[in-house]
């Protein structure tokens, strides 16, 4: 009896330290996850644009056609080489978050260059994919969203992975990166799903809606739905810009060079102090606000540079 008394002392203390490790992983995943921000909201706020255009019964079947490939390119492709590079070559870790950060810079810059600066609706227009059927039409569709999307999944993946805490065994590294990896997933796919079939739901409850606030209701999300897009893609695109200058800031601060970090730091600080009251929230805003200029300005420093590369002048922002 005592023997089986400790047999299950021994499973109870195992439990709670396998809970104990659950935990912190959840506690990790969601610390580092929330890191990657700016890549995540551009990722939900680039990805309606594919299924624009087809029939609204494929439009589910294509965002499950690209997260289906998210989720392959984060565990099976990007997971393994992370972990490669926490045990082999973490020193290559910021210099891949420079890239990643310059990257983010770039694209958002773009898409405030085409604002400020619109093109020809027409030179948009590919002659090649107006004479494609709807099936080929959405396998290209469905082949760009997915190699939009394993850019931004590596970059996901090494901010998720540079903000992990250092000296961790090698399957909580990967139990924490493949966590995030899932739920960002999970939540950026999820809340597509919901964008594109909005109007829709929107437009059922309009016309068969049997209370009239159920049809107003219904009316108000079709009305709204096109500003909400646009609204998603100014907070995507501030975004970006936002967290690919905090990237490269910090990439920077660990590579060589302090001094950018520690000037924001220090009028941050100072922006801090003369506001008391709200000292934290200023100093974040602040902070936030210098990144994307940093961010901005790197950005428009790239457009030139990028378009002198291979195809580089047919680049275009997501």
């Amino acid at each position: 009896m005592s023997g089986l008394l400790a047999l299950l002392d021994d499973v109870a203390a195992i439990a709670k330290v396998a809970s104990a490790s659950i935990d912190d992983i959840a506690a990790q995943a969601t610390k580092a996850g929330t890191k990657a921000a700016g890549a995540v909201i551009d990722d939900a706020a680039v990805t309606p644009k594919y299924v624009q255009g087809f029939q609204a019964a494929r439009e589910l079947p294509i965002v499950f056609k690209i997260a289906r490939a998210s989720v392959f390119n984060k565990l099976v492709i990007l997971l393994p080489i992370a972990m490669l590079l926490s045990r082999f070559a973490p020193w290559a870790i910021p210099y891949l978050l420079l890239l990643g950060g310059l990257y983010l810079c770039f694209e958002g810059a773009e898409k405030v260059w085409h604002w400020l600066v619109p093109k020809d609706d027409l030179s948009d227009i590919d002659p090649e994919t107006t004479t494609l059927d709807a099936t080929h039409l959405e396998e290209q569709r469905v082949k760009g969203a997915i190699k939009t999307d394993f850019i931004l999944s590596a970059e996901i993946m090494t901010i998720i992975l540079s903000n992990i805490e250092p000296g961790l065994s090698a399957w909580m590294e990967a139990a924490i990166l493949a966590l995030a990896a899932l739920v960002i997933t999970l939540a950026v796919y999820g809340a597509v799903a919901l964008i594109v079939k909005a109007d829709d739901m929107g437009l059922a409850m309009a016309e068969g809606g049997r209370l009239s606030v159920t049809r107003s209701m219904g009316r108000a999300v079709v009305k709204g739905m096109p500003t909400f897009l646009l609204v998603l893609t100014v907070v995507g695109t501030a975004a970006m810009i936002w967290v690919g200058g905090n990237i490269v800031v910090h990439a920077i601060r660990e590579i060589v060079w302090y001094l950018p970090y520690e000037t924001i730091k220090g009028i941050a600080g100072a922006a801090a102090q003369a506001v008391p009251a709200a000292a934290g929230f200023v100093e974040w805003t602040v902070t936030a606000v210098l990144d994307g200029i940093v961010g901005l300005a790197l950005g428009l420093l790239l457009m030139p540079v990028v378009a002198l590369l291979p195809g580089g002048k047919d680049a275009e922002a997501h």
